[in-house]
């Protein structure tokens, strides 16, 4: 078995700009983006050219230490800005409120700069960090598991490192070939756009499903295990991920197999007692009118549109972190 490529990096921090992969582009063209500051920053966050938790906050992160760095007077606004470019991923409060602390924790004014890229810096690298113990804790757990399925995308597209679930996949593989059914995850096609383009590129074995064929062919005895990423995780284990994540869910409990997910403790919110109190981002509706550009309904249709869903803890068989694994989470 040939030993996977080293996934492509989603963003590079040159020491003064952040440079992100378009990932609404992807997989037809492969564009870089370069950022200066909060407010592109934030632009590229709401419109997905940047995307994943993990991957979310460390972007934010730097936007707001590129902000200081221009102004130390923008501190407030920037973080105001970025905080709220999506409510839904715990990640992006946790990195943009730790640049803040870090700068208004230095000594004097010529500092701030410095302190705010210094913490972007190391939030960046705890993130990567995450990644290799998130594959290495969720590989043992799945050990013997051979057909995977998997929701939205999880990989170095979404996380530091080699990601999150898809981290997992990639250390499964290595030590013993694996496949991978993945759902296309409507509206914008994460699965079908990202995770089979970063799967091709690490030479791992998958199929492509369409999101509501997923259930049944779990029922089939398809897959041996479920493994996602989440976008907020609440006290008690309820957990928020990209819409379509709980009906496979429901699907695993009913077949009988394992529904893991795996995310770094940054998305873990212990403030939230249950989620319940997740808020849930509903984007705009010509997302599901059009598909691949075309009209896909009549044009004044109502659309609901989600852009996540929660999954109770007690159809999560486990809950991988980097500091292991949560059987029950919570």
């Amino acid at each position: 078995m040939a030993v996977a490529a080293e996934p492509h990096p989603a963003l590079r921090w040159d020491g003064r700009r952040l440079h992100v992969l378009d990932q609404t582009r992807l997989p037809q063209a492969e564009l870089w983006l370069e950022l200066t500051g909060a407010h592109d920053t934030a632009q590229a966050i709401r419109r997905l050219a940047v995307r994943g938790a993990p991957l979310i906050g460390v972007a934010a992160a730097y936007g707001l230490a590129m902000e200081v760095a221009r102004d130390p007077g923008a501190l407030q606004s920037g973080w105001e800005l970025l905080r709220g470019a999506r409510p839904t991923a715990a990640n992006l409060a946790y990195a943009v409120d730790r640049v803040r602390a870090a700068a208004l924790a230095a000594p004097d004014l010529s500092a701030l700069a410095g302190a705010a890229r210094a913490e972007a810096q190391r939030i960046h690298d705890e993130e990567d960090a995450a990644s290799a113990a998130i594959a290495d804790h969720g590989a043992r757990l799945l050990a013997g598991a051979r057909r995977i399925a998997t929701h939205c995308n999880t990989g170095a597209l979404a996380a530091g490192g080699r990601g999150t679930a898809l981290a997992v996949i990639r250390a499964l593989h290595e030590r013993g070939e694996v496949a991978v059914l993945a759902g296309e995850t409507r509206p914008l096609l994460q699965g079908a756009r990202l995770t089979v383009w970063e799967l091709a590129r690490a030479g791992i074995p998958h199929a492509l499903a369409a999101d509501g064929a997923m259930a049944g062919l779990i029922a089939r005895g398809e897959a041996d295990a479920v493994i996602v990423g989440c976008d907020r995780v609440a006290a008690n284990g309820d957990t928020a991920n990209k819409v379509g994540t709980y009906p496979l869910a429901l699907a695993a409990r009913a077949a009988g197999i394992p529904f893991v997910v795996a995310g770094p403790t940054s998305t873990i919110d212990r403030a939230l007692a249950d989620g319940s109190g997740i808020a849930i981002e509903e984007r705009d509706g010509g997302e599901v009118r059009a598909c691949a550009g075309a009209d896909a309904t009549l044009p004044d249709t109502m659309v609901r549109n989600p852009a996540f869903d929660v999954t109770p803890a007690a159809l999560i068989h486990a809950l991988v972190t980097e500091r292991g694994v949560a059987q029950p989470p919570g």
